[in-house]
Order: C-alpha cells, then sequence, then structure tokens
C-alpha cells in the first residue's frame, strides 16, 4: 500500500493558495453548490463510537469463528466486490488474543457517507463535492492535544511479553508473503529536519513475535524521511497506528501537502483537536483513543525480505524483496482490541470507492487552485483505483483550456504519482459516467490530434507495466497520456447538437416520471 501523505502549527489555513473565485458546479450540467449545502458533522471520534453509528444504520456484520489463515481474507476478497456489502466484524479468530476483533470493508453502503460526516442519502458526486467545499476547498487546521493518557494505554506490552502474532492480522491472500499486521493502518514518523509528524498509510507485514517489515513506495513523504535517516545512518523512530478511527485513516492515505501534519488536517475536520500521547519509548504522538499501537524503531541498514503483497494496481508487482525492519519496543492496545482491516483487491474495490471520492474533492481543489478556470466537476475513476484514469469537466473559454486543464491535472500533487490517463470534457458530461466518458472520448476526440504524451513521469515500483530491464535499473517512471474529449474551440459553435437531454430536463424527467421505473 503506498500513501501520498503530512505545515508547521497554526489554524484556519486553506490546505491550497490562491484560486482563481469562480463559482463551479460539480459537473454535467449541476447547479453551483450541489452536495455543498450541508455542513457535514463527524459523529465518532475513534472506532468504537464509529462502529456504533455503524450499527445504528444495521450494517455490521458480526461473525465468529473464522480463521487468519484463509477464511477472512476470502470474505475480504468478495465484500470488496459485493456493491452494498456490510462491514464485517470477525470474532473469536482461533489462536489470536482473547477478544480481539478484525474490522474490514468499513467504506460501502450508508455508512462511507457517515464516515465523512453527511446525510446519507447524498450519491457518490455529491458526497464528494461535499466533502471538498467543506474540507479541502479551505480546511482548518487544529494541532494535536497532549494528554497523559488514554484508551490505547489499557494494555501496555514491553520486553519478552511481546508478540504481534497474538493479534488476528490475516493471511490476506495464500500467495502473500506473510501476514499483514498493518493494511488499515498509518504509520507516524517525524521528520529529521523540521520535525513535523507525517502519518501515512503503508502496508506492515509480521516477520516474528516482534519485527515486521514496512514497505513504503520510493518519493512518498515516509520513504523521504526514512531515505533522511539512512543516509545519516541513524535510527528512526516510529509508530504505527493499526486499529484508528476511519477518517484519520482516509487522512493518512490521501495527498495531503508537504510539511501538513494529518493530524492538524483531522482536528480541523472535527473542531477540536486530536488528542494524544508522548509515545513512551519513541516521543512520538500516539492518538490517545486507538485500537491498537505499535513503538519501535528502524536501523538504517538493517533488511529483511518483506512480500510480495497484492497492491491496488491488483497486481503482484513488487514479488519479495529486502526491506527495513521495524524493531518492535512496545505494543499498547485496548482491552478487546480492533485492528482495522483494508486490504487492497482487484480495482474497483473498497479502497477505490473512498480513494474517488476523497481523492476527486482534492485533484479539483488542486486544478482551480494551480490558475485553471471555471472548472466544472472531476472524478478519479475507480476502477484505475481513483489514480490510473482521470477525468476533469471545464467550461471552455479559451484556446487551449482543454490542454491546460488536462496536464495540471495529470502533473499536479494529486495527479502525479502512477497516473495514465487524463480525460477532459465538456460541462454536459457527467465525469462519473464512465459510459458518458467514454460517449465523449470516442465521438469529440481525434486520435491523432487530441492525444498527447508526457513521458519520465513519476511512477512506482507497483505499477505493473514497468518493464523488467528499467525495473532492475530502479527506473520507476511511466507515461501518460492527456486527451482532448472537448469540442474542439475554435468551431464548437458549428459542432453538431447532442440529441440527449439538457441536465435540467432530465433531472426534470425523473422529478416528473422516477416513480414509472421503481419496482
Amino acid at each position: 500500500m503506498a500513501k501520498q501523505d503530512g505545515q508547521p502549527d497554526g489554524m484556519s489555513t486553506p490546505l491550497g493558495a490562491g484560486g482563481n473565485g469562480e463559482k463551479t458546479g460539480n459537473g454535467a450540467g449541476a447547479p453551483a453548490g450541489i452536495g455543498s449545502n450541508t455542513a457535514p458533522h463527524l459523529a465518532y471520534h475513534d472506532l468504537r463510537k464509529w462502529l456504533d453509528e455503524a450499527e445504528k444504520l444495521g450494517e455490521v456484520k458480526h461473525v465468529k469463528g473464522l480463521s487468519w489463515q484463509k477464511d477472512i481474507g476470502m470474505v475480504s476478497e468478495m465484500a470488496a466486490h459485493t456493491d452494498n456489502a456490510p462491514c464485517f466484524v470477525f470474532e473469536d479468530v482461533p489462536g489470536t488474543l482473547p477478544g480481539s476483533r478484525v474490522l474490514l470493508n468499513f467504506f460501502d453502503g450508508k455508512r462511507k457517507n457517515m464516515t465523512l460526516g453527511f446525510p446519507t442519502d447524498m450519491s457518490k458526486v455529491e458526497l464528494s463535492e461535499g466533502f471538498r467545499a467543506h474540507y479541502a476547498a479551505d480546511m482548518k487546521r487544529i494541532p494535536p492535544k497532549y494528554v497523559e493518557s488514554g484508551p490505547v494505554m489499557q494494555n501496555v506490552i514491553t520486553g519478552d511479553a511481546i508478540d504481534i502474532t497474538k493479534f488476528p492480522a490475516p493471511q490476506w491472500r495464500a500467495k502473500d508473503g506473510g501476514r499483514y499486521l498493518g493494511t488499515g493502518c498509518y504509520t507516524i514518523i517525524r521528520d529529521p529536519d523540521d520535525g513535523w509528524i507525517n502519518c501515512g498509510t503503508y502496508r506492515v507485514m509480521i516477520h516474528d513475535a516482534n519485527s515486521c517489515g514496512l514497505y513504503i513506495s520510493p518519493g512518498k513523504q515516509g520513504r523521504q524521511m526514512r531515505d533522511k535517516y539512512k543516509a545519516r545512518k541513524q535510527t528512526m523512530p516510529i509508530a504505527v497506528v493499526l486499529g484508528g478511527d476511519p477518517m484519520s485513516f482516509l487522512m493518512g492515505c490521501s495527498e495531503i501537502p508537504q510539511g501538513v501534519s494529518e493530524y492538524e488536517v483531522i482536528g480541523g475536520m472535527r473542531g477540536s483537536p486530536v488528542e494524544v500521547i508522548k509515545g513512551p519509548v519513541t516521543g512520538l504522538p500516539i492518538p490517545a483513543n486507538a485500537e491498537i499501537v505499535i513503538e519501535g524503531f528502524i536501523e538504517p541498514d538493517k533488511m529483511r525480505v518483506e512480500g510480495p503483497f497484492g497492491e491496488w494496481t491488483g497486481y503482484y508487482a513488487t514479488g519479495a524483496a529486502e526491506e527495513p525492519v521495524l524493531d518492535v519496543k512496545a505494543v499498547y492496545h485496548r482491552h478487546e482490541p480492533i485492528l482495522l482491516g483494508c486490504v487492497p483487491e482487484r480495482p474497483p474495490d473498497e479502497i477505490c470507492r473512498y480513494r474517488a471520492i476523497v481523492r476527486t474533492a482534492l485533484l479539483r481543489e488542486n486544478v482551480t487552485k494551480a490558475g485553471v478556470p471555471a472548472v466544472t466537476a472531476a472524478w478519479a475513476h475507480e476502477v484505475g483505483n481513483a489514480r490510473l484514469l482521470l477525468v476533469v469537466a471545464i467550461k471552455q473559454r479559451y484556446p487551449g483550456h482543454s490542454k491546460q486543464a488536462g496536464h495540471i491535472a495529470t502533473t499536479c500533487h494529486v495527479g502525479a504519482y502512477c497516473g495514465r490517463y487524463t480525460i477532459v470534457v465538456d460541462d454536459d458530461i457527467d465525469v462519473s459516467d464512465l459510459n458518458a466518458v467514454m460517449w465523449a472520448l470516442l465521438t469529440r476526440s481525434d486520435p491523432a490530434t487530441s492525444i498527447e504524451i508526457i513521458r519520465g513521469a513519476w511512477s512506482t515500483p507497483l505499477d505493473p507495466r514497468i518493464e523488467p530491464e528499467r525495473r532492475a535499473v530502479g527506473d520507476y517512471t511511466n507515461s501518460r497520456a492527456v486527451i482532448d474529449a472537448c469540442r474542439p474551440f475554435h468551431w464548437m459553435d458549428k459542432f453538431p447538437e447532442a440529441t440527449a437531454p439538457s441536465p435540467e430536463d432530465k433531472a426534470l424527467a425523473i422529478r416528473k416520471f422516477g416513480h414509472l421505473f421503481q419496482n
């Protein structure tokens, strides 16, 4: 799993600078502000309260006695590819810590809206627009608050008593290199230069009772920090949160700008600071109400084989390789702790669902704040795990506008890592509808003149399309196609008229006659 990630302390500071002051809707001719006129409210501050809220929605299924060796992984794969599957809580997992549990498939059904703090009847596009308007556009930052203790310290394990194999970490797939304790997790690392805290999501594999492997893709913020420690031959302190609240996990998976701590962003979303405890071993801030946290160190030259692990592209792209070892020096957990699982499957899966909503909001903000006017919508498509296929809709204003939008979307912070195709469409296209996007591509673009290629872009060892020869020399770059699927600007007024109704007429038809199509 690979993360995009973590500015100095401060409050009420927007994540992006600038903006062009234009009011824009959410695409396909939708009125400006749709999905953004309802203020969000996060009804939870930890995983247990989130679970209570999910129970109220009737979307939780408790399952007893399934094995970590195979059973839980099989259910996980089925849940990832079943529409509106429940949240599963696996209890009484044989051979594990009594009372411990595994929770998976948290982001589906009505609970995905609840997780982001919005009404459960909002569509995914409205949900993304709400996230953009209330969280991403002008996001407040509230520094974390240090407290003396919290529920995570109910059980403190050190020395020879440490045994992380007792937690119900599944062998998610038979071909994985081991049990992955960290999938729905985030790691806490302090930058050795300026001290800012990064909370990024990276995969964690159990080696033995007191050590695990940590993979971080090149270029990620946590990897940049780790590389600094290694270059200086310094030991890196690290903590891993294995049962945090879902919003914290989502921010650990998202593109937070360089120098910004996810803790500050989460505090701004909640309207109150994240309560943290100074880690007794590392001094790192650990969340007081987490379910499970491990603390330890990574020595600069201590390596061990990690992987393979099926990644978000749907492939075993990296195989098994030498990766740094996390030596666990302390374990903290609540009574009857819950391990949050979120394992990548072949797209589209659970990871795609939440990334599409969150990354779409951040993508639109990135493009708009880079100075591209009249951006009416964006969508980071689930089938490409919200990375490989980006679509941006604009209301064309001048020659080259569509090309500008496409190149900015492809190379901005959100779009830069392991992209593949960016398609720019007119504002009459529903960017979240693949059929509508493909129709625009097939009828408004010209293969000889509408496609531009960017070479040498930032990719990852997880990219299955990197040739073995380039992989062998560490060349983890790829190319991108920017496709202009807008009506040609210089003869737009002469382009044939579409037969489809306008978005306004379509909405009217649904209001008047939608009942005819209900069972």
